[in-house]
């Protein structure tokens, strides 16, 4: 793509065959969606798990790439942020903790279609996984937030999520003399408005889960991926799921339309960022709206909803294997498995 102000030289006529083009390629996007991008009918070529192996042993050429290991942060602020993640005082009536929508000894978000709101209600999309979500260039379904400490800002001050803010949180915090301490330690000075973001920001960019199977298959064991998730790899890749879900979070890193063809879940948001798929074993239910119960069900209504299709048994089998290897760990121990 050229850069912007050589776009400004070009001729009127260069000009409108560059946004032509550039329209055909949203349109071409456009079949690509949230949970598992695209999924064409037209059946792969057939090709054997050798030849697998051979045709992607060179892991550069590869859509998608291994989680790193978690980035170097002060261990202080560290630590005060994962007391923070799961302490109530960050909510306004002292009820919940991030920790209550965003499980770490499971799957980093929790098992309901909607978690519940500070008034009792639902609310109005399912939970996100904390787990990689730094990884994304957005963050919530929608998109909204450009940085993690944006989005944890908001989460505070959410009527229906912790009903808070910074400044009431830092001050009732200021009033815990060993809370005063660890700020102290971590920052040089007591809780602020600033400082408590901060440190729950640091927390969450460590909770990244590497190790996963197919990262390891990425890192060059060939032994790592089943026959069958091999080939569901290879789906994935040429019915074009990759599409949409590639880079290092397996998505996270573009906005899609969903309902192409079919409903495929709640109609608002039409326009979401496109979920990482990490762990995405781990995250039952899925979409937006929580509407689809299992792998094989959200992976079958992607194929109708996105291409007008239905995928066959076999196809949806080895997708859902290959999905499968995708799980991480977290100090440990592979997500979705309790200590």
């Amino acid at each position: 793509m050229l850069p912007q102000r050589d776009l400004r030289q070009l001729p009127r006529s260069s000009k409108a065959e560059i946004s032509r083009t550039a329209l055909r390629g949203r349109r071409a996007i456009g079949v690509c969606v949230l949970i598992l991008g695209s999924l064409q009918l037209s059946p792969a070529p057939s090709q054997s798990s050798d030849q697998m192996l051979d045709a992607n042993s060179t892991t550069a050429k590869e859509p998608i790439t291994p989680i790193p290991e978690p980035a170097t942060i002060d261990p202080l602020k560290v630590k005060l942020g994962e007391r923070l993640f799961g302490d109530p005082r960050l909510s306004h009536d002292n009820s919940r903790s991030c920790a209550s929508c965003h499980d770490l000894r499971t799957n980093g978000a929790s098992r309901n279609s909607h978690d519940v709101a500070l008034d009792g209600s639902g609310l109005p999309l399912n939970t996100l996984t904390v787990f990689n979500a730094s990884l994304s260039f957005r963050f919530g379904w929608e998109g909204k937030f450009r940085t993690l400490e944006s989005d944890i800002k908001a989460s505070l001050e959410s009527p229906w999520i912790m009903g808070t803010n910074p400044s009431e949180i830092a001050e009732r915090l200021n009033a815990d003399a060993g809370v005063r301490q660890e700020f102290a330690a971590a920052f040089g000075r007591g809780p602020d408005a600033l400082n408590v973001v901060d440190a729950i920001a640091s927390f969450e960019r460590t909770l990244v889960t590497p190790g996963s199977r197919f990262d390891h298959w990425l890192a060059g064991d060939p032994a790592a991926l089943s026959a069958d998730e091999l080939n569901g790899y290879r789906l994935f890749k040429s019915l074009g799921c990759a599409s949409c879900h590639q880079g290092v979070n397996i998505g996270g890193n573009l906005f899609e339309r969903h309902g192409i063809f079919h409903p495929l879940a709640s109609p608002q948001p039409e326009i979401l960022r496109v979920p990482s798929l990490r762990n995405v074993a781990t995250t039952p239910p899925y979409f937006h709206d929580g509407s689809a119960p299992t792998l094989d069900d959200a992976v079958r209504k992607m194929g109708l909803a996105q291409l007008n299709s239905t995928l066959t048994n076999q196809q949806v089998n080895e997708i859902v294997a290959y999905l499968q290897s995708l799980t991480g760990y977290y100090r440990g121990v592979p997500v979705g498995a309790s200590p």
